[in-house]
């Protein structure tokens, strides 16, 4: 399983990932300990996910803006 620390992963690997980890959950097969880090690691990437997500909306927002005259500035995600 990836560390904390590791960097963010694509949002599409993350999802797997996450899926993968809820499937565990629901299985009740796991110690405590370990269905908590589990639990720990989906939180983390549900969140990453919901970053990603937002840029995402803002950089379709800026696309579709409805003034042509408005300014286009670059697209800068939030540092991690």
């Amino acid at each position: 399983m990836p560390k904390k620390n590791e960097a963010s992963a694509s949002f599409e690997s993350a999802l797997t990932e996450l899926e993968q980890i809820v499937s565990r959950l629901e299985n009740g097969d796991l110690p405590l300990e370990e269905a908590l880090n589990e639990f720990e690691r989906g939180v983390q990437l549900a969140r990453q996910g919901q970053v990603k997500l937002q840029q995402a909306e803002q950089r379709v927002q800026i696309l579709l803006a409805d003034s042509q005259d408005a300014p286009l500035t670059p697209f800068t995600p939030d540092a991690e």
